[in-house]
């Protein structure tokens, strides 16, 4: 039996975990190599982040050279530094939002926490204290923060903290209708909800893309009863939908948007949030008198982070990666729409490069999952017994039809 890690894992039972764990030592741009010497092909992008995929020589050289003038410095209130005004300024470019401020900090958890905290401050300096609810879909993700662990559609991140929210005044609406958020709506009165938050396209929930016309009548219901609508870009931003934004792609219209993950491609912890002219406004009129919006973690606009940020963005734009990943959204939809006649699937759900292969109830996520590490390729298990694809955007076509391979022999070898 081994020795136990110091490391107690995120997600993991400890007293099982070690005995199965897989330690990761090397990444070679859509591959990942382990402590045994096994190369895997890195099916999941990390957790949904490695984007120009692992190991590039260019993303270090930048990292050293920023260390070595600057590492970081805060930006707490007289103080910025050069990197992170200038990732601010190429977000506010990118900005599906127009004319947005941007908040940086230090991942996708961070920016949920900030941008909820944030609804409820504008509607205090509104004059209206009272709109204090978060609303949010079944079966969503939005971090394991305090204020993304309140809202989370998914039970099992919710229980056994002695609340039914660790943050007071959230509810969950159905995922899909808007006949659920409306009817929410009127059961608590709108003139207590201070915001609406979904994922574009739902990640740990099941890779669940939205329905037609769905945040369309979202952003209507919010307009009509004043209320605020965050969009959780953290997995889909930054071209995992084949464009910069999902919101561009869906027509979201939000008033916030949360990014993490993609901005860097997990070379650095950074995410943080877009904010609408709407919001801001009010912390950038009255001079000396204007409220001040308590935010900040140490990290905030870290240096070395902003500049391995502004890299991947230009790797991302120099490369034509997010072109890349609206191809390979049809080449994955076609292979999956293939696999989708085995017997044990029992759905296969594609938007943009994310994919979700819903097993049937005879088949166990976890372990074919397992049976995938050993013929060399990651996948991991989502809500609902589905497996997650999302690879690296510089994946191959070929890499693409192995995967979905090895998942089809998995599946023959269950029914065998």
């Amino acid at each position: 039996m081994p020795v136990p890690s110091a490391l107690w894992s995120p997600q993991a039972r400890m007293t099982t975990a070690p005995e199965r764990q897989i330690v990761i030592t090397e990444g070679d741009g859509a591959y990942v190599t382990t402590s045994t010497g096994q190369r895997l092909f890195d099916g999941t992008a990390g957790l949904w982040f490695a984007n120009i995929g692992h190991g590039r020589a260019d993303m270090a050289r930048v990292a050293a050279e920023q260390i070595q003038r600057l590492e970081t410095h805060h930006v707490f209130g007289r103080f910025r530094n050069d990197r992170a005004l200038e990732l601010a300024e190429t977000l506010a470019g990118l900005s599906p939002l127009g004319e947005a401020k941007v908040i940086l900090n230090s991942g996708g958890s961070d920016a949920i926490d900030v941008a909820c905290k944030l609804a409820r401050r504008f509607w205090v300096l509104r004059g209206r204290p009272q709109k204090r609810t978060i609303l949010s879909r079944e079966h969503a993700y939005h971090g394991l923060h305090a204020y993304g662990t309140s809202v989370a559609g998914l039970d099992f991140n919710r229980e056994g903290y002695g609340t039914e929210s660790l943050v007071p005044e959230t509810a969950r609406v159905d995922t899909h209708t808007l006949a659920g958020l409306e009817a929410a709506i009127h059961r608590i009165g709108p003139g207590q909800i201070a915001a609406y938050i979904a994922e574009p396209v739902m990640g740990t929930g099941g890779v669940i893309p939205p329905r037609d016309e769905y945040f369309a009548g979202v952003r209507r219901l919010c307009d009509a009863h004043d209320i605020l609508f965050i969009a959780d870009e953290v997995i889909t931003g930054f071209g995992r939908t084949g464009e910069m934004f999902a919101t561009s792609r869906f027509g979201l219209r939000p008033d916030l948007l949360t990014f993490a993950k993609g901005v860097t491609s997990g070379y650095a912890p950074l995410g943080g949030v877009l904010v609408g002219p709407r919001v801001w406004a009010p912390f950038f009129t009255g001079g000396s008198d204007a409220p001040i919006f308590r935010h900040g973690v140490t990290y905030s606009g870290h240096a070395t982070a902003a500049a391995l940020a502004l890299h991947n963005l230009d790797i991302l734009a120099a490369e034509g990666l997010i072109a890349r990943a609206a191809h390979l959204e049809g080449v994955l939809s076609d292979l999956l729409a293939d696999l989708a006649m085995h017997e044990l699937v029992e759905d296969v759900r594609v938007s943009g490069f994310l994919g979700g292969v819903q097993l049937n109830t005879a088949v166990d996520a976890d372990a074919l999952a397992d049976a995938l590490i050993e013929h060399g390729f990651i996948t991991r298990a989502l809500r609902g017994n589905t497996l997650q694809i999302s690879p690296p955007f510089v994946a191959t076509e070929q890499e693409l039809r192995d995967l979905i391979a090895a998942i089809r022999g998995a599946l023959d070898n269950v029914e065998a």
